[in-house]
């Protein structure tokens, strides 16, 4: 099954898009994330991805009141979230399992296997995503302000051995863009052994679909949605009519 996942990044309380992940290129969208997420619900979102973006760049959640919003948001509509930002330790994925999300996004925890493996002994895979974006094929860390030179595909192929199944790809130069995302990338870390889902740069129906013929297990669309260039109910609709959902 194909997933489109709705993005909801949330920076000092606001719904914004940044531009290649740089915090002061942002365009705030909506000052009640829940709001946000009530709109795509509404169009029938099954899957958020909510992020704290101020929680990643201090390496613990910031804004988790605003995040519990949407959780909870969603449940009404019996979706589902993936939340992401900060969450380094044991208690934080905890906290959000515990809080309703069906899943945490671990970036910069993510380059320690070791301790990747154990969280999915603990938590089981199913709760957890690795976040491997970067630039140039190589691994950003902590809110995308650290650029490391470790090979994002090398890093799937030593998650997937350890147990780990899902990843979130993002090139950075492409998120936020509308230029489409790195699919090259994405499908590498799938061959890797990791679902792959495609993030950073989703424009259109198009790049929602191309991701899905590439066998990617999903994809996540933001300034799309906010900017009007895709249709989330009209995408939603195309992937059942192709079977992917």
């Amino acid at each position: 099954m194909f997933e489109l996942l709705a993005a909801i990044d949330i920076l000092d309380g606001a719904c914004v898009r940044l531009l290649r992940g740089d915090y002061a290129a942002k365009t705030e969208y909506a000052r009640d994330p829940a709001a946000a997420a009530d709109r795509w619900l509404a169009q029938g979102a099954r899957w958020l991805h909510v992020v704290d973006l101020d929680g990643a760049k201090a390496g613990r959640p910031v804004n988790e009141a605003a995040v519990r919003a949407v959780v909870a948001r969603a449940a009404v509509y019996g979706a589902r979230v993936e939340v992401g930002g900060g969450i380094r330790s044991a208690d934080d994925i905890a906290r959000w399992l515990d809080a309703g999300a069906d899943r945490c996004v671990l970036g910069t925890a993510a380059l320690d296997p070791a301790w990747m493996a154990e969280m999915v002994e603990r938590f089981g895979a199913e709760a957890l995503v690795a976040g491997l974006d970067g630039r140039g094929g190589k691994v950003a860390v902590r809110g995308w302000l650290e650029q490391t030179d470790v090979s994002i595909p090398e890093m799937a192929r030593q998650l997937a051995a350890v147990g780990v199944r899902w990843a979130l790809v993002t090139d950075v130069e492409r998120d936020g863009t509308l230029a489409g995302a790195n699919l090259t990338l994405a499908v590498q870390v799938q061959e890797a052994g990791l679902q792959a889902i495609a993030s950073g740069g989703i424009r259109s129906l198009d790049d929602v679909l191309a991701a899905h013929q590439c066998g990617l297990a999903g994809a996540v669309c933001g300034r799309s949605l906010y900017d009007g260039t895709l249709d989330l109910a009209a995408a939603l609709a195309a992937l059942k009519g192709v079977g992917a959902c």
